[in-house]
Parts: C-alpha cells; structure tokens; sequence
C-alpha cells in the first residue's frame, strides 16, 4: 500500500510503499488499536513512518545513528 505522509521533524511530504499493509489494518489502527497489535508484521520503521512520517533516514539525521 502506498502511504503518504508529512513528516513531524522537518515538514517533508514523502511517499513510500508499505509491503501487506492494507485498509482494514489501517482502519483498525485508527479506531483504537494499538499499532502493533493492527499491523504486527509491519516493520518498526514503517510503524513509525504510519505514525510520524518520519523515514529512519530522517531519524538518524537529525538525532545521529544510535549504532
């Protein structure tokens, strides 16, 4: 599923497919289930890109690369 987002660190609008994700997790998601219980093979990056719009590009730029 292709996923648009506008990022809370730097504003940037991205656009990135998020393999098996479909409408009915997504919807689940948004009507109260936590995220990781709505979509748990989804990555951590791509729940928090669903969740913030931000890539772990963006993360380790701004805050540097935890390894």
């Amino acid at each position: 599923m292709q996923v648009t987002k506008k990022s809370q660190l730097t504003g940037v609008t991205r656009t990135i497919d998020i393999p098996n994700l479909t409408e009915d997790q997504v919807n689940a998601w948004m009507s109260g289930t936590l995220i990781q219980k709505a979509m748990p093979h989804i990555s951590e990056d791509h729940r928090e890109f669903l969740m913030t719009g931000i890539t772990p590009a963006e993360w380790d730029q701004v805050f540097g690369d935890e390894d």
